[in-house]
Protein backbone atom coordinates (compact mmCIF):
# COMPACT_ATOMS: atom_id res chain seq x y z
CA UNK A 1 0.00 0.00 0.00
CA UNK A 2 2.46 2.31 0.62
CA UNK A 3 4.54 1.64 -2.40
CA UNK A 4 1.77 2.38 -4.16
CA UNK A 5 1.10 5.33 -2.56
CA UNK A 6 5.48 6.16 -3.37
CA UNK A 7 4.80 4.91 -6.80
CA UNK A 8 1.68 7.60 -7.38
CA UNK A 9 3.49 10.38 -5.74
CA UNK A 10 6.52 10.21 -7.82
CA UNK A 11 4.26 9.84 -10.75
CA UNK A 12 2.58 12.66 -10.13
CA UNK A 13 5.91 14.40 -9.36
CA UNK A 14 7.20 13.34 -12.60
CA UNK A 15 4.31 14.77 -14.24
CA UNK A 16 4.20 18.16 -12.09
CA UNK A 17 7.85 18.40 -13.09
CA UNK A 18 6.65 17.94 -16.86
CA UNK A 19 4.23 20.15 -16.87
CA UNK A 20 6.41 22.52 -14.71
CA UNK A 21 9.00 21.95 -17.62
CA UNK A 22 6.43 22.50 -20.67
CA UNK A 23 5.30 25.77 -18.69
CA UNK A 24 8.94 26.88 -18.54
CA UNK A 25 9.59 26.36 -22.53
CA UNK A 26 6.03 28.14 -23.02
CA UNK A 27 7.08 30.65 -20.91
CA UNK A 28 10.52 30.96 -22.70
CA UNK A 29 8.70 30.76 -26.31
CA UNK A 30 6.24 33.32 -25.01
CA UNK A 31 9.38 35.37 -24.48
CA UNK A 32 10.86 34.87 -27.71
CA UNK A 33 7.81 35.90 -29.24
CA UNK A 34 7.42 38.97 -27.13
CA UNK A 35 11.33 39.66 -27.59
CA UNK A 36 10.45 39.52 -31.36
CA UNK A 37 7.31 41.38 -31.25
CA UNK A 38 9.13 44.06 -29.32
CA UNK A 39 11.88 44.00 -32.27
CA UNK A 40 9.48 44.46 -34.95
CA UNK A 41 7.40 46.84 -33.24
CA UNK A 42 10.87 49.03 -32.94
CA UNK A 43 11.67 48.27 -36.01
CA UNK A 44 7.58 49.80 -37.52
CA UNK A 45 8.30 52.46 -35.01
CA UNK A 46 12.07 53.22 -37.03
CA UNK A 47 10.66 53.04 -40.49
CA UNK A 48 7.48 55.49 -39.36
CA UNK A 49 9.93 57.64 -38.42
CA UNK A 50 12.12 57.45 -41.00
CA UNK A 51 9.06 57.87 -43.49
CA UNK A 52 7.86 60.57 -41.42
CA UNK A 53 11.14 62.65 -41.85
CA UNK A 54 11.09 61.71 -45.74
CA UNK A 55 8.16 63.11 -46.06
CA UNK A 56 8.51 66.60 -44.18
CA UNK A 57 11.88 66.92 -46.66
CA UNK A 58 9.94 65.88 -49.67
CA UNK A 59 7.30 68.65 -48.62
CA UNK A 60 10.39 71.03 -47.43
CA UNK A 61 11.78 70.60 -51.27
CA UNK A 62 8.07 71.01 -53.07
CA UNK A 63 7.67 74.54 -51.03
CA UNK A 64 11.35 75.77 -51.87
CA UNK A 65 10.70 74.81 -55.35
CA UNK A 66 7.04 76.37 -55.42
CA UNK A 67 9.12 79.07 -53.50
CA UNK A 68 11.41 79.45 -56.38
CA UNK A 69 8.89 78.80 -58.94
CA UNK A 70 6.84 81.91 -57.65
CA UNK A 71 10.20 83.98 -57.75
CA UNK A 72 11.63 83.39 -60.90
CA UNK A 73 8.36 83.84 -62.57
CA UNK A 74 8.16 87.54 -60.87
CA UNK A 75 12.02 88.13 -62.11
CA UNK A 76 10.68 87.16 -65.75
CA UNK A 77 7.14 89.54 -65.31
CA UNK A 78 9.79 92.03 -64.07
CA UNK A 79 12.00 91.42 -67.07
CA UNK A 80 9.56 91.55 -69.68
CA UNK A 81 8.08 94.69 -68.14
CA UNK A 82 11.18 96.41 -67.85
CA UNK A 83 11.91 95.24 -71.97
CA UNK A 84 8.49 96.64 -72.45
CA UNK A 85 7.79 99.61 -70.23
CA UNK A 86 11.54 100.99 -68.50
CA UNK A 87 11.18 102.13 -65.39
CA UNK A 88 11.17 105.82 -64.95
CA UNK A 89 14.73 107.41 -63.86
CA UNK A 90 13.81 110.69 -62.68
CA UNK A 91 12.66 111.78 -59.00
CA UNK A 92 8.75 113.20 -58.81
CA UNK A 93 8.73 116.47 -57.56
CA UNK A 94 5.51 117.90 -55.54
CA UNK A 95 4.24 121.54 -57.27
CA UNK A 96 4.78 122.80 -53.45
CA UNK A 97 8.65 121.97 -54.00
CA UNK A 98 8.69 123.63 -57.13
CA UNK A 99 7.87 126.71 -55.88
CA UNK A 100 9.75 126.43 -52.86
CA UNK A 101 12.78 125.91 -55.01
CA UNK A 102 11.99 128.89 -58.07
CA UNK A 103 10.85 131.53 -54.81
CA UNK A 104 7.11 131.05 -56.73
CA UNK A 105 8.60 131.76 -60.23
CA UNK A 106 10.75 134.82 -59.41
CA UNK A 107 11.84 137.09 -62.26
CA UNK A 108 15.15 137.38 -60.61
CA UNK A 109 15.61 133.73 -61.09
CA UNK A 110 14.63 133.40 -64.83
CA UNK A 111 17.36 132.05 -67.15
CA UNK A 112 15.68 132.10 -70.43
CA UNK A 113 12.87 130.79 -72.23
CA UNK A 114 12.63 126.58 -74.03
CA UNK A 115 10.39 125.32 -76.60
CA UNK A 116 7.23 125.98 -74.61
CA UNK A 117 7.81 127.41 -71.09
CA UNK A 118 10.14 129.70 -68.88
CA UNK A 119 13.27 128.71 -67.49
CA UNK A 120 14.24 129.24 -63.99
CA UNK A 121 17.76 128.49 -61.67
CA UNK A 122 16.96 127.29 -58.55
CA UNK A 123 18.10 124.98 -55.91
CA UNK A 124 17.36 121.45 -54.26
CA UNK A 125 18.50 119.48 -51.62
CA UNK A 126 21.37 122.28 -51.65
CA UNK A 127 21.72 121.17 -55.53
CA UNK A 128 21.86 123.90 -58.36
CA UNK A 129 19.25 122.90 -61.24
CA UNK A 130 16.96 124.65 -63.50
CA UNK A 131 13.52 124.07 -64.09
CA UNK A 132 11.60 124.41 -66.79
CA UNK A 133 7.54 125.27 -66.56
CA UNK A 134 5.13 124.86 -69.24
CA UNK A 135 3.30 128.05 -69.75
CA UNK A 136 0.13 126.81 -71.39
CA UNK A 137 -2.35 124.02 -71.60
CA UNK A 138 -2.18 123.76 -75.59
CA UNK A 139 -2.85 120.33 -76.81
CA UNK A 140 1.22 120.56 -78.69
CA UNK A 141 2.59 122.10 -76.03
CA UNK A 142 1.13 119.40 -73.43
CA UNK A 143 2.83 116.96 -76.46
CA UNK A 144 6.47 118.07 -76.27
CA UNK A 145 6.19 117.89 -72.90
CA UNK A 146 5.32 114.32 -72.33
CA UNK A 147 7.51 113.66 -75.37
CA UNK A 148 10.96 115.04 -74.01
CA UNK A 149 9.91 113.41 -70.24
CA UNK A 150 9.84 109.97 -72.33
CA UNK A 151 12.77 110.35 -73.88
CA UNK A 152 14.97 111.96 -71.02
CA UNK A 153 13.85 109.55 -68.26
CA UNK A 154 14.57 106.45 -70.39
CA UNK A 155 18.02 107.41 -71.90
CA UNK A 156 21.75 108.68 -70.70
CA UNK A 157 24.58 109.87 -72.64
CA UNK A 158 27.14 112.41 -71.64
CA UNK A 159 26.33 114.75 -73.70
CA UNK A 160 22.20 114.32 -73.40
CA UNK A 161 20.71 116.84 -70.94
CA UNK A 162 20.61 115.30 -67.58
CA UNK A 163 16.63 114.98 -66.43
CA UNK A 164 16.92 115.42 -62.38
CA UNK A 165 13.20 114.81 -62.16
CA UNK A 166 9.43 116.09 -62.80
CA UNK A 167 6.23 117.45 -61.52
CA UNK A 168 3.90 115.66 -64.29
CA UNK A 169 0.39 117.12 -63.05
CA UNK A 170 1.97 120.27 -63.93
CA UNK A 171 4.48 120.35 -66.85
CA UNK A 172 7.70 120.71 -64.95
CA UNK A 173 10.89 119.38 -65.87
CA UNK A 174 14.11 119.60 -63.61
CA UNK A 175 17.21 119.62 -65.21
CA UNK A 176 21.08 119.49 -64.31
CA UNK A 177 22.09 123.33 -64.33
CA UNK A 178 25.32 124.56 -66.89
CA UNK A 179 26.43 127.19 -66.07
CA UNK A 180 27.87 128.38 -69.22
CA UNK A 181 24.39 128.46 -70.40
CA UNK A 182 23.87 127.76 -74.15
CA UNK A 183 26.39 127.21 -76.83
CA UNK A 184 24.60 130.40 -78.93
CA UNK A 185 25.07 132.76 -76.02
CA UNK A 186 29.12 131.57 -75.85
CA UNK A 187 28.93 131.82 -79.59
CA UNK A 188 27.36 135.79 -79.56
CA UNK A 189 29.44 136.43 -76.51
CA UNK A 190 26.33 137.43 -74.72
CA UNK A 191 27.55 139.78 -71.80
CA UNK A 192 31.23 140.19 -73.02
CA UNK A 193 31.56 136.41 -71.91
CA UNK A 194 35.29 135.44 -73.28
CA UNK A 195 35.75 134.09 -76.58
CA UNK A 196 35.58 129.92 -76.59
CA UNK A 197 39.25 128.55 -78.00
CA UNK A 198 39.21 126.69 -81.20
CA UNK A 199 40.60 123.63 -79.88
CA UNK A 200 37.12 123.60 -77.29
CA UNK A 201 34.75 124.02 -80.77
CA UNK A 202 36.29 121.15 -82.35
CA UNK A 203 35.57 118.90 -79.37
CA UNK A 204 32.14 120.16 -78.49
CA UNK A 205 31.53 119.24 -82.48
CA UNK A 206 32.33 116.16 -81.91
CA UNK A 207 30.70 115.82 -78.68
CA UNK A 208 27.39 116.95 -79.98
CA UNK A 209 27.82 114.56 -83.13
CA UNK A 210 28.10 111.52 -80.83
CA UNK A 211 24.79 112.06 -78.58
CA UNK A 212 22.95 112.27 -82.05
CA UNK A 213 24.73 109.36 -82.75
CA UNK A 214 23.14 107.70 -79.68
CA UNK A 215 19.99 109.25 -80.34
CA UNK A 216 20.00 107.67 -83.68
CA UNK A 217 20.90 104.21 -82.64
CA UNK A 218 18.77 103.84 -79.36
CA UNK A 219 16.44 100.71 -78.72
CA UNK A 220 13.86 99.30 -79.81
CA UNK A 221 12.88 102.95 -81.67
CA UNK A 222 15.92 105.17 -82.92
CA UNK A 223 15.37 108.88 -82.36
CA UNK A 224 15.63 112.04 -84.20
CA UNK A 225 16.21 115.40 -82.58
CA UNK A 226 14.65 118.04 -85.33
CA UNK A 227 15.49 120.89 -83.24
CA UNK A 228 19.57 120.83 -83.21
CA UNK A 229 20.70 124.51 -83.05
CA UNK A 230 23.28 126.51 -80.49
CA UNK A 231 20.28 127.49 -78.93
CA UNK A 232 19.65 124.11 -77.77
CA UNK A 233 23.15 122.81 -76.95
CA UNK A 234 24.02 123.64 -73.40
CA UNK A 235 27.32 124.18 -71.92
CA UNK A 236 28.52 123.39 -68.20
CA UNK A 237 31.44 125.03 -65.92
CA UNK A 238 34.16 123.35 -68.23
CA UNK A 239 32.72 123.90 -71.10
CA UNK A 240 31.31 120.07 -71.79
CA UNK A 241 28.40 120.22 -74.02
CA UNK A 242 25.56 118.54 -73.71
CA UNK A 243 22.01 118.35 -76.13
CA UNK A 244 18.49 119.48 -74.44
CA UNK A 245 15.16 120.91 -75.85
CA UNK A 246 14.44 116.95 -77.26
CA UNK A 247 10.63 117.57 -76.74
CA UNK A 248 9.91 118.21 -81.02
CA UNK A 249 11.96 114.88 -81.11
CA UNK A 250 10.48 111.84 -83.20
CA UNK A 251 10.94 108.10 -82.47
CA UNK A 252 11.00 105.85 -85.53
CA UNK A 253 9.74 101.72 -85.70
CA UNK A 254 13.51 100.39 -86.14
CA UNK A 255 12.56 98.92 -89.61
CA UNK A 256 11.93 101.71 -91.17
CA UNK A 257 14.64 104.83 -91.69
CA UNK A 258 12.24 107.68 -92.92
CA UNK A 259 9.01 109.44 -91.46
CA UNK A 260 6.00 111.58 -92.80
CA UNK A 261 5.41 114.38 -90.64
CA UNK A 262 2.53 116.34 -92.19
CA UNK A 263 3.54 119.41 -90.15
CA UNK A 264 7.18 120.12 -89.96
CA UNK A 265 8.86 121.49 -87.13
CA UNK A 266 12.16 123.08 -86.45
CA UNK A 267 13.88 126.21 -86.78
CA UNK A 268 14.00 128.01 -89.73
CA UNK A 269 17.94 127.99 -91.07
CA UNK A 270 18.33 124.71 -89.43
CA UNK A 271 15.44 122.39 -91.01
CA UNK A 272 16.47 120.16 -93.62
CA UNK A 273 15.34 121.47 -96.55
CA UNK A 274 13.88 118.22 -97.93
CA UNK A 275 12.25 117.69 -94.63
CA UNK A 276 10.90 121.28 -95.34
CA UNK A 277 9.84 120.15 -99.27
CA UNK A 278 8.47 116.79 -98.62
CA UNK A 279 7.66 116.35 -94.87
CA UNK A 280 9.62 113.09 -95.00
CA UNK A 281 12.07 113.22 -91.68
CA UNK A 282 15.34 110.99 -91.42
CA UNK A 283 18.31 110.94 -89.43
CA UNK A 284 19.92 112.96 -92.17
CA UNK A 285 17.77 115.75 -90.92
CA UNK A 286 19.76 116.10 -87.86
CA UNK A 287 23.14 115.91 -90.17
CA UNK A 288 21.92 119.03 -91.88
CA UNK A 289 21.70 120.62 -88.48
CA UNK A 290 24.80 119.03 -87.11
CA UNK A 291 26.34 120.76 -89.93
CA UNK A 292 25.26 124.47 -89.67
CA UNK A 293 26.34 124.34 -85.81
CA UNK A 294 29.58 123.29 -86.84
CA UNK A 295 29.83 126.10 -89.32
CA UNK A 296 28.92 128.54 -86.52
CA UNK A 297 31.37 126.68 -84.09
CA UNK A 298 33.92 127.95 -86.68
CA UNK A 299 32.67 131.42 -87.49
CA UNK A 300 30.84 132.63 -84.63
CA UNK A 301 28.13 134.29 -87.02
CA UNK A 302 24.21 133.63 -87.08
CA UNK A 303 23.12 131.01 -89.42
CA UNK A 304 21.30 132.67 -92.26
CA UNK A 305 23.19 132.10 -95.40
CA UNK A 306 26.08 131.14 -93.53
CA UNK A 307 26.57 127.89 -95.88
CA UNK A 308 27.02 130.18 -98.97
CA UNK A 309 29.50 132.31 -97.17
CA UNK A 310 31.46 129.90 -96.09
CA UNK A 311 31.64 128.07 -99.65
CA UNK A 312 32.39 131.63 -101.18
CA UNK A 313 35.35 131.80 -98.81
CA UNK A 314 36.76 128.63 -99.34
CA UNK A 315 36.19 128.71 -103.21
CA UNK A 316 38.56 132.16 -103.00
CA UNK A 317 41.16 130.59 -100.57
CA UNK A 318 39.78 133.32 -97.90
CA UNK A 319 38.12 130.89 -95.26
CA UNK A 320 40.44 132.91 -92.07
CA UNK A 321 38.21 135.67 -93.32
CA UNK A 322 35.35 134.58 -92.18
CA UNK A 323 36.80 132.81 -88.65
CA UNK A 324 36.08 133.60 -84.96
CA UNK A 325 39.40 135.61 -84.70
CA UNK A 326 38.36 135.31 -80.72
CA UNK A 327 39.00 131.93 -80.76
CA UNK A 328 42.87 132.16 -81.27
CA UNK A 329 45.17 131.21 -84.34
CA UNK A 330 43.27 128.39 -86.42
CA UNK A 331 45.25 125.46 -87.40
CA UNK A 332 44.86 125.92 -91.77
CA UNK A 333 44.63 122.14 -92.54
CA UNK A 334 42.30 121.14 -89.97
CA UNK A 335 40.19 123.99 -89.88
CA UNK A 336 39.91 123.29 -93.80
CA UNK A 337 38.99 120.10 -93.10
CA UNK A 338 35.86 120.74 -90.56
CA UNK A 339 34.96 123.61 -92.29
CA UNK A 340 34.01 121.00 -95.88
CA UNK A 341 32.87 119.00 -93.61
CA UNK A 342 30.44 120.97 -92.27
CA UNK A 343 29.26 121.96 -95.67
CA UNK A 344 28.92 118.44 -96.57
CA UNK A 345 26.57 117.94 -93.44
CA UNK A 346 24.59 121.18 -95.12
CA UNK A 347 23.99 119.62 -98.71
CA UNK A 348 20.41 120.40 -99.90
CA UNK A 349 20.18 116.70 -101.07
CA UNK A 350 19.76 114.28 -98.62
CA UNK A 351 21.61 111.48 -100.71
CA UNK A 352 24.77 113.64 -100.68
CA UNK A 353 24.98 114.19 -96.75
CA UNK A 354 27.59 111.97 -95.21
CA UNK A 355 26.24 109.39 -93.02
CA UNK A 356 26.95 110.33 -89.09
CA UNK A 357 28.54 107.38 -87.33
CA UNK A 358 30.51 106.11 -90.47
CA UNK A 359 31.92 109.44 -91.86
CA UNK A 360 31.22 112.45 -89.89
CA UNK A 361 32.29 111.21 -86.46
CA UNK A 362 35.52 109.57 -87.14
CA UNK A 363 36.23 112.60 -88.90
CA UNK A 364 35.34 114.69 -85.37
CA UNK A 365 36.86 112.82 -83.44
CA UNK A 366 40.50 113.12 -84.92
CA UNK A 367 39.95 116.34 -85.57
CA UNK A 368 39.14 116.11 -81.35
CA UNK A 369 42.65 114.97 -80.64
CA UNK A 370 44.15 117.50 -82.67
CA UNK A 371 42.30 120.15 -80.38
CA UNK A 372 43.22 118.42 -77.00
CA UNK A 373 47.06 118.03 -77.86
CA UNK A 374 46.91 122.40 -78.41
CA UNK A 375 45.24 122.30 -75.58
CA UNK A 376 47.53 120.64 -73.44
CA UNK A 377 50.88 122.45 -75.03
CA UNK A 378 48.81 125.44 -74.53
CA UNK A 379 48.39 125.09 -70.82
CA UNK A 380 52.02 123.88 -70.40
CA UNK A 381 53.53 126.58 -71.99
CA UNK A 382 50.81 130.01 -72.33
CA UNK A 383 54.13 132.08 -72.90
CA UNK A 384 54.86 130.35 -75.80
CA UNK A 385 51.88 129.08 -77.18
CA UNK A 386 49.57 130.81 -79.66
CA UNK A 387 46.71 130.83 -77.77
CA UNK A 388 48.56 132.25 -74.48
CA UNK A 389 46.17 134.98 -74.49
CA UNK A 390 43.06 132.74 -73.85
CA UNK A 391 43.79 132.04 -69.79
CA UNK A 392 41.47 129.28 -68.38
CA UNK A 393 38.00 130.66 -67.96
CA UNK A 394 37.61 130.20 -64.32
CA UNK A 395 41.04 132.45 -63.89
CA UNK A 396 39.62 135.44 -65.52
CA UNK A 397 36.92 137.68 -63.53
CA UNK A 398 33.58 137.95 -64.40
CA UNK A 399 33.65 141.84 -64.17
CA UNK A 400 36.92 142.74 -65.66
CA UNK A 401 37.18 140.18 -68.32
CA UNK A 402 40.84 139.61 -67.00
CA UNK A 403 42.78 137.50 -65.08
CA UNK A 404 42.52 138.45 -61.42
CA UNK A 405 45.38 139.30 -59.00
CA UNK A 406 43.09 138.82 -55.70
CA UNK A 407 40.53 136.25 -56.29
CA UNK A 408 37.76 136.48 -53.65
CA UNK A 409 34.43 134.33 -53.38
CA UNK A 410 30.84 136.34 -52.95
CA UNK A 411 27.47 135.14 -51.15
CA UNK A 412 26.69 134.06 -55.03
CA UNK A 413 29.44 131.11 -55.20
CA UNK A 414 31.03 133.16 -58.16
CA UNK A 415 34.41 134.15 -57.71
CA UNK A 416 35.35 137.49 -58.34
CA UNK A 417 38.68 140.10 -58.35
CA UNK A 418 38.05 141.60 -55.08
CA UNK A 419 38.38 145.78 -56.02
CA UNK A 420 35.84 144.73 -59.17
CA UNK A 421 33.08 143.28 -56.81
CA UNK A 422 33.89 145.75 -54.15
CA UNK A 423 33.26 148.59 -56.45
CA UNK A 424 30.37 146.54 -57.59
CA UNK A 425 28.66 146.03 -53.98
CA UNK A 426 29.05 149.79 -53.53
CA UNK A 427 26.02 150.23 -56.05
CA UNK A 428 24.14 146.99 -56.31
CA UNK A 429 22.67 144.63 -53.97
CA UNK A 430 22.50 141.62 -56.54
CA UNK A 431 24.64 139.30 -57.90
CA UNK A 432 26.22 140.18 -61.16
CA UNK A 433 26.42 136.78 -62.60
CA UNK A 434 22.90 135.82 -61.46
CA UNK A 435 20.97 138.87 -61.01
CA UNK A 436 19.84 137.23 -57.68
CA UNK A 437 19.70 139.23 -54.01
CA UNK A 438 23.04 138.63 -52.06
CA UNK A 439 22.35 137.25 -48.76
CA UNK A 440 25.24 139.44 -47.47
CA UNK A 441 27.98 141.19 -48.85
CA UNK A 442 30.93 138.96 -47.51
CA UNK A 443 33.81 138.19 -49.35
CA UNK A 444 36.66 135.04 -49.07
CA UNK A 445 39.68 134.79 -50.60
CA UNK A 446 39.78 131.91 -53.30
CA UNK A 447 43.56 130.98 -52.55
CA UNK A 448 42.86 127.92 -54.47
CA UNK A 449 42.26 130.04 -57.80
CA UNK A 450 44.68 132.23 -56.65
CA UNK A 451 47.81 129.48 -56.52
CA UNK A 452 46.32 128.10 -59.98
CA UNK A 453 46.63 131.47 -61.11
CA UNK A 454 50.54 131.76 -60.09
CA UNK A 455 51.18 128.48 -61.00
CA UNK A 456 49.94 129.01 -64.73
CA UNK A 457 51.75 132.76 -64.84
CA UNK A 458 54.92 131.35 -63.56
CA UNK A 459 54.64 128.73 -66.43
Amino acid sequence: MAAFQLSSLNQCRMEGAAKLKEISSREEKAKELAQEERGKCEAALKEAEHMRKCAEKESMQRREAEAKAKHDAKEKERLQNALVAPLQQYRKFTWEEIESATSSFSEELKIGMGAYGKVYRCSFHHTVAAVKVLHSKEPRDIKQFKQELDILSKICHPHLLILLGACPDHGCLVYEYMENGSLEDRLLRLHNTQPIPWFERFRIAWEVASALAFLHNSKPEPIIHRDLKPANILLDHNYVSKIGDVGLSTMLHSDITMYKDTAPVGTLCYIDPEYQRTGLISPKSDVYALGMVILQLLTGKPAMALAHLVERAMEEGQLARVLDLGAGNWPVDETEEIAKLGLSCAELRRKDRPCLKDGVLPALERLKEVGERARERALSNPAGSSSHSLPPNHFVCPILKEVMKEPCVAADGYTYEREAIERWLQENEKSPMTNVALSNKNLLPNYTILAAIVEWKSK
